[in-house]
């Protein structure tokens, strides 16, 4: 808790440092401490007390936590911040900013967990039996037993499995939607989505939603033929039930000439010419016939006309199905030769904006994997290696876009990152379990298959804490009454229990599947070495025997 804790406050803190704003992506942060905060926990505390359990010497026990898990840790974290910083190479300022906090906070969880774990247990007492306890509990060895059953002798049906959820992850995919409402995650009970309601029932809607003519020539927009283009346009916004009553220059001059004429209705239209003339002195404003340029609906210089109005808060789909729908009609009275017609206002503006994170988005993802996938290859020192690691990696993010899409989840930006958080803690596992894969190949002659279940043996119980303890974590995010973190509790949830099986199951079948291709030599000489604590002497064990004599 306190490697937590402190990590979610530097993260915050990091975030006022720079002078950012908390946007929906930073408020994600704090989370993905979490997500990074606890395996390393887990893992160093699994560590010190089976070292502890094994020789009773809290300082061998800490020394060997440190120089074991911390390589590993290292190269997780590294691996992790990496994929993150990948956010800083895309064209959008907020995932720009994300990248950078999120990268710098997990290298800086790696130095926390690093310094006050050691620090804290070499001040606290030896660990006593009940602390060491869990390390013998019988439904944890009877679940690493199965997984170790299934790697050895039951791979085929791994691999149906995994093709099972890959086609199913295709056709949940298929049916994803990219949407996103401006109040679409609050509550339905919330007063503010009951008054967005009762407006859009009975006006149409309250987001900005404005057409923008600009003309070639100055004074244009005030002659009689252009405004009764402009009152065209406005009866064609009149036909869609989702925008309200539009308001331009051409309800001013209405509103004016049945004003001068005493109230009458008859006479709300358009003044003519001759009205103008006559009507204009009366106008306020002043010279040129009254009609000037103030910035709201005409410009200075009389070449830009804007008309008003308020649409409902209705998803990007719908609304980028309206504007490509009122396009060609608006084109049709104002052609694009003669005139440049578009649509802005909040509501347009989010819609693209929430396109182009998603777009940003993707491209990120995809770099973040190229970037993990280079950093593991400079690792391991293996290209086939990788490319059979990747694999279980990339499953969980599969099976994560299936169920947004049979569930209905939309793909948008309160929901974005869950993808970028379930790789992150995959790829955690997975170094974990290779560093320890490639450590038993060295102490048991290059026998993968013992080499493979060794390493699922000690790796899956760490794996199984991290997975338990971070699923009931976050899943208590799916009691929030914001639908987008609600959202990422049970996603991420979720994905982190398949990530941990892909991780357990089908990584081990495919380093047994594919032995023959990935025995390379490559690979049995590793960048950063990793002490064997099989190997370490401890002095203090060490006695002075008489050599016998012939």
């Amino acid at each position: 808790m306190m490697v937590v804790g402190t990590g979610v406050v530097w993260s915050l803190g990091s975030i006022v440092l720079f002078d950012y704003k908390l946007t929906a992506l930073m408020g994600l942060i704090p989370p993905l401490m979490i997500v990074i905060g606890v395996p390393n926990c887990i893992y160093l505390l699994n560590k010190y007390h089976a070292e502890f359990k094994r020789h009773g010497n809290k300082g061998l026990a800490l020394t060997r936590m440190v120089k074991k898990v911390g390589n590993a840790t290292f190269m997780t974290n590294a691996t992790t911040a990496l994929g993150f910083a990948a956010f800083m190479f895309t064209s959008s300022d907020i995932l720009q900013q994300f990248g950078v906090i999120a990268s710098l906070n997990i290298l800086a969880m790696f130095c926390i967990s690093l310094l006050v774990i050691p620090a804290v247990f070499s001040w606290l007492p030896p660990p006593r039996r009940r602390h060491v306890r869990h390390l013998d509990r019988r439904w944890v060895f009877f679940v690493v037993q199965r997984l170790e059953r299934a790697v050895s002798h039951h791979r085929k049906w791994v691999y149906v499995v995994t093709l099972c959820v890959l086609a199913l992850g295709g056709l949940g995919i298929s049916m994803m939607k990219v949407t996103g409402n401006i109040a679409g995650d609050l509550p339905q009970e919330d007063v503010i989505l009951a008054d967005l309601h009762w407006f859009e029932d009975r006006f149409g809607g309250v987001m900005p939603f404005e057409v923008v003519v600009q003309t070639n020539k100055p004074g244009r927009v005030t002659q009689l033929s252009f405004l009764k283009k402009v009152e065209r346009l406005q009866k064609v916004l009149a036909e869609e039930p989702q925008i309200s009553r539009s308001v331009s220059l051409v309800d001013g001059l209405k509103l004016a000439k049945q004003g001068f004429f005493q109230g009458n209705p008859s006479r709300y239209s358009l003044p003519s010419r001759r009205e103008q003339s006559f009507m204009g002195p009366y106008l306020s404003g002043t010279a040129g016939g009254g009609i000037g340029g103030d910035g709201k609906f005409v410009d200075s210089a009389r070449s830009t006309i804007r008309v008003s109005a308020q649409v409902a808060d209705i998803g990007t789909q719908e609304m980028n199905a309206l504007t490509d729908r009122l396009q060609p009609r608006l084109d049709s009275i104002f052609p694009p030769e003669e005139y440049r017609v578009f649509m802005t206002g909040t509501s347009v503006v989010f819609v693209e904006g929430t396109t182009y994170l998603v777009k940003n988005l993707l491209v990120s993802l995809m770099l973040a994997v190229l970037v993990i996938a280079t950093v593991m290859s400079i690792l391991f020192r293996s290209a086939r290696m990788v490319a059979i690691s990747l694999l279980p990696n990339l499953v969980p993010l599969i099976f994560t876009a299936a169920v947004m899409g049979f569930f209905g989840i939309a793909l948008k930006p309160s929901t974005l990152l869950v993808f970028s958080i379930a790789f992150g803690i995959s790829v955690d596992d997975t170094i974990h379990l290779l560093a320890k894969y490639r450590q038993e190949l060295d102490l048991h002659g290059w026998n993968m298959r013992e080499a493979v279940l060794l390493a699922v043996r000690e790796t899956g119980v760490s794996m199984m804490y991290t997975s338990i303890v971070l699923f009931f974590g976050f899943l208590m995010f799916s009691a929030s009454d914001f639908e987008g973190t609600r959202a990422l509790g049970v996603l991420v949830s979720t994905t982190l229990l398949v990530a941990m099986l892909t991780n357990l199951v089908l990584l081990p079948s495919m380093l047994l599947g594919f032995e023959r291709y990935i025995t390379a030599q490559t690979f049995k000489e590793p960048l950063l070495e990793i002490i064997d604590e099989e190997e370490d002497v401890d002095l203090a064990e060490l006695e002075v025997v008489e050599g016998l004599r012939d």
